[in-house]
């Protein structure tokens, strides 16, 4: 084990309320590609079209044609160790919450309990005009001939309730999220470059209250020196190493007295 690695250990151990901040790069190995790279979705779409207010507006196919193709790759995807992880470290008491920007629904497969889907999520659908509510089940056998969906009321868009560019953070996401992130006395990086904001001042917040940061990434992010401890690493290799020293022996009973 590397000495980053035990450093990494330490500091979480000796934390008493820990978040997670979770991006695209904890699900790559999950098989959804960090939407920016090469054979990511936006290599295929238009983000500012099919992403946006502008495009459910004026042009909801394009929309429902990157939908399609988003909740195809997401039904296809399981939770991977990193995700697997976090939940068990959440079930010893070291970890009090993940603040996630990915809209996969990965951690709740993985039984994470506490997740804050900071952009929403693909799960619930509704009328972009008159607010009509649509079961996900609904949306399961779409077709591209089928496309766009349309609300059977007012044949508005049916879009589904994540967070379009354009659009602003849900209040009780904002909320939730200011909530653990003042409490919180180490925030764990995962998978996120900190280039989207408004999450990525959350491990800004966590710093300048005293706290202290763990970033877990590939290659360089916009947090630069941010990290007390930063780790070059997969998260899905890291991670599962991280929950054996943290819920095991002193470290479970530390846990779960808190």
């Amino acid at each position: 084990m590397s000495l980053l690695l035990q450093q990494a250990a330490d500091i979480w151990q000796n934390s008493r309320r820990v978040i997670a901040l979770t991006g695209a790069g904890i699900s790559v190995p999950s098989g959804i590609p960090d939407f920016r790279s090469p054979g990511g979705l936006w290599s295929q779409f238009d983000a500012s079209v099919v992403a946006s207010t502008w495009g459910l507006e004026h042009n909801p196919k394009a929309v429902w044609d990157f939908l399609l193709s988003a909740l195809e790759m997401f039904e296809q995807a399981k939770p991977n160790p990193a995700h697997l992880a976090l939940t068990r470290l959440e079930q010893a008491g070291a970890l009090s919450c993940v603040i996630t920007q990915n809209i996969d629904g990965l951690h709740q497969q993985a039984g994470t309990r506490n997740v804050i889907e900071f952009h929403g999520n693909c799960r619930g659908f509704y009328c972009n005009g008159c607010r009509r509510e649509y079961p996900a089940a609904a949306a399961v056998g779409l077709q591209k001939a089928d496309l766009p969906w349309l609300c059977d009321v007012c044949r508005r868009v049916i879009r589904p309730t994540l967070v379009f560019f354009g659009e602003a953070i849900p209040h009780e996401a904002l909320n939730r999220s200011r909530h653990w992130s003042e409490q919180a006395d180490l925030v764990v990086i995962i998978g996120t470059s900190g280039d989207v904001a408004p999450a990525n001042v959350i491990p800004y917040q966590v710093k300048a209250q005293g706290g202290r940061v763990l970033e877990i990434n590939l290659g360089q992010t916009a947090y630069g020196n941010l990290a007390d401890v930063r780790l070059d690493l997969p998260a899905e290799e890291c991670l599962p190493v991280l929950a054996d020293l943290l819920t095991e022996g002193e470290s479970q009973s530390l846990f779960s007295s808190r």
